[in-house]
């Protein structure tokens, strides 16, 4: 299986110590790499690890690739942001609603249950892997 991922699984993979470390372990072993995902989700898990290094190692070692540039997609992420102001999205997740639109077969794999709320293309609901 083909996948996007998100912060929560990124930093769950991450994080021995994170409630659903176990779940993102077991799935990176069962997707086909690299998942997509987004530079803010980069920057978001560094954050959250505290380790831009580690991150970064799992471009190197293939398991995630940045498939997105928000110079192109900026009038899409502003309309999301208007759309879904009363959630007060994060950039991130606004950056793989677009993704996931170029990629529609793709899952998000997340631990967020926003994404069980927010639609692509208006109605479309966005297919999610949570725990």
């Amino acid at each position: 299986m083909k996948g996007i991922a998100d912060t929560g699984f990124v930093v769950a993979f991450l994080n021995r110590r994170d409630a659903h470390h176990a779940w993102a372990c077991a799935l990176a072993e069962t997707v086909e790499v690299p998942l997509l995902t987004v530079e803010a989700v980069l920057a978001e898990a560094s954050f959250q690890v505290q380790s831009t290094a580690a991150v970064v190692r799992l471009i190197g070692a293939g398991l995630l690739a940045v498939d997105f540039t928000l110079n192109e997609n900026l009038e899409r992420i502003e309309k999301l942001a208007h759309r879904y102001k009363d959630r007060s999205p994060d950039l991130a997740d606004l950056c793989l609603i677009c993704l996931s639109e170029r990629h529609p077969r793709r899952p998000v794999l997340t631990v967020d249950g926003d994404f069980l709320v927010y639609r692509r293309q208006q109605r479309e609901v966005i297919p999610v892997i949570m725990p």
